[in-house]
């Protein structure tokens, strides 16, 4: 069995790199895609030395520092990378990458880490804290986020089978696409982590620095409760 890996942008390595590394490892065999790839060579350990296939965004200008800029071609790039030969496609999905074309005899399996926040529900949150809640530029960002769920919804059709990596991604890719998914719980490296003999009064926060993430509300709320410190740690 020939089996593709597709996802969206190798940039850094955090929560859904941390993934593709354990799907790799359970499909060594497989090929991996991406609509771009700019990990360094001293970081690709993650992805087992694998060689990536990418899309035009890559050699577009700037797409080192700004591939989100090109958000609106994306469904485009995902689109041309040809997966034909291969029996089994699994998208590791957060924007685009479950629009990958397959065929009636093929298998498409999506693990969907979330579907696309900025264009579905937290539409609103983005576009007020870009600053592109108003205005000329306001216009022309709602209109691409519109024509973003149309097509997000549509190739919703090509995958075969929904998984969630939790119940209430679960229930976003009902409320989105009305399609059932199967939990798969993300992988956890458990032996990582040991009991603490005494507590300390702190919390400690580890995220990418993004705003759906609410790292000012567990501020906030650290100041209320009066712990001692709030420890963050940024995974991008």
């Amino acid at each position: 069995m020939k089996i593709a890996i597709v996802c969206e942008w190798l940039v850094t390595y955090a929560g859904a790199e941390r993934f593709l590394e354990e799907l790799i490892a359970c499909f060594p065999e497989a090929d991996l895609f991406a609509v771009v790839d700019f990990i360094e060579p001293k970081d690709r350990h993650f992805l087992h030395n694998k060689p990536v296939k990418t899309t035009f965004i890559q050699k577009l200008p700037f797409a080192k520092k700004h591939y989100r800029a090109y958000l609106n071609w994306m469904p485009l790039a995902i689109e041309q990378l040809d997966v034909s030969a291969y029996d089994l496609i699994i998208s590791n999905s957060h924007a685009v990458a479950k629009g990958i074309i397959t065929g009636p005899g093929q298998i498409h399996i999506s693990y969907v880490q979330s579907p696309m926040r900025y264009a579905w529900d937290l539409q609103h949150q983005y576009l007020r804290e870009s600053g592109l809640d108003k205005g000329i530029k306001g216009y022309f960002a709602q209109r691409l986020l519109h024509k973003m769920r149309i097509w997000d919804q549509r190739t919703a059709n090509g995958v075969d089978y929904f998984i969630g990596n939790s119940q209430y991604i679960a229930r976003r890719i009902w409320k989105t696409y009305r399609r059932e998914a199967d939990v798969i719980y993300p992988p956890v490296k458990t032996h990582l982590f040991k009991p603490a003999g005494k507590k300390e009064n702190f919390y400690l926060a580890a995220s990418r620095m993004v705003p759906y993430k609410k790292m000012d509300l567990i501020v906030e709320s650290q100041q209320k409760i009066k712990v001692n410190q709030t420890k963050f740690f940024s995974t991008a």
